[in-house]
């Protein structure tokens, strides 16, 4: 430990250690965009193989197709038997989870079984972490009683972890559609209106925002794919809905719906949701606008007055300690 602290105080070590890491990092800079792929391509490769598959498995079941093939790839033979063998879909199991996957972008049985195995683990971790770091390294000079308490915390916390990730994952993605979604909407209308059938139309939308947000074109694609196979056409909207959960997603569902239904036009319909989307996304930057002044405030006082202050009053402090 000492000849640690001693390498870590030493100026020549620590500007050494920097460099390496500068170059490391100036490698791996240059390096990873030649060596990544590309996530749009990767997206819609997976999305074309379960378009596929939604097509072999409708047709499987109205009986004019061969053997009936699964939608989603099957989870992982390991983590399929610690699920099975725990019983974890009754104890850690929940079927909100199954929606919060959805709309995280995860889909099928295997994102589920690991979802299943990540509560059962994280809180186990936690509790070892708890207990070496409470009573083995005795970090914390607290009764054993407060200890306990803090473990079985941490191990609330270690059950929570994984739908607070999923949670975060969800936010992220609602956030990227509802950035991109008014400028999905305006290219919807121009395909529309120039003739396009409403599959046609996502499915030209989806390769188009993709570069602006990759989970906005992954779900119309899935929209398209159940438009063309779905027997209920409205289901494929309300999926678009449950997938989604944001006001204006679920506004061009409810009027797609209508449309649908009564046979009115859709150009009308898309035309008054492109413009109240836009609108909606202008209120949003004026409302962040508007509430900078109170957040800049505080740094304003503490980070700008007392710069200020030192620069008025500075020169006539030191002229007045001159002259006394």
């Amino acid at each position: 430990m000492d000849m640690l602290i001693d390498r870590l105080s030493d100026p020549r070590f620590l500007a050494m250690m920097f460099a390496a890491i500068a170059a490391m990092a100036t490698v791996l800079t240059i390096a990873l965009p030649l060596v990544s792929s590309d996530p749009m391509e990767k997206r819609m490769k997976l999305l074309a193989v379960e378009r596929s598959a939604m097509r072999e498995r409708e047709r499987a079941r109205l009986g004019r197709g061969g053997d009936k093939v699964a939608l989603r790839q099957s989870p992982r033979q390991a983590i399929l038997d610690v699920v099975n063998r725990f019983n974890l879909g009754k104890w850690v199991g929940e079927e909100a989870a199954r929606d919060l996957l959805v709309q995280a972008g995860y889909r099928g049985p295997s994102p589920y079984m690991t979802f299943l195995v990540a509560r059962m683990l994280t809180p186990i971790v936690m509790v070892f972490f708890g207990i070496f770091y409470l009573f083995v390294l005795n970090a914390i000079n607290q009764p054993p009683l407060v200890k306990v308490g803090i473990v079985i915390g941490l191990a609330y916390l270690g059950m929570h972890t994984p739908k607070l990730y999923l949670k975060n994952k969800i936010s992220k993605r609602q956030l990227s559609i509802k950035r991109a979604f008014p400028d999905a909407l305006d290219l919807l209308l121009i395909c529309v209106e120039s003739g396009m059938s409403i599959e046609a139309a996502f499915r030209r939308v989806s390769d188009e925002i993709g570069r602006a947000s990759l989970p906005l074109a992954e779900e119309l694609m899935l929209t398209t794919a159940e438009l063309s196979y779905l027997q209920d056409r409205r289901m494929a909207y309300e999926n678009l809905q449950k997938r989604v959960q944001l006001d204006g997603v679920k506004a061009v569902c409810v009027a797609l719906q209508q449309a649908e239904r009564y046979g009115t036009p859709l150009g009308t319909s898309l035309r008054v949701m492109a413009q109240e989307n836009r609108d909606m996304r202008m209120m949003e930057a004026e409302k962040k606008a508007a509430g900078l002044p109170p957040k800049l405030t505080v740094p304003m006082i503490i980070f700008f007055l007392p710069v200020l202050f030192v620069v008025i009053m500075g020169p006539a402090v030191m002229k007045v300690s001159k002259i006394m």
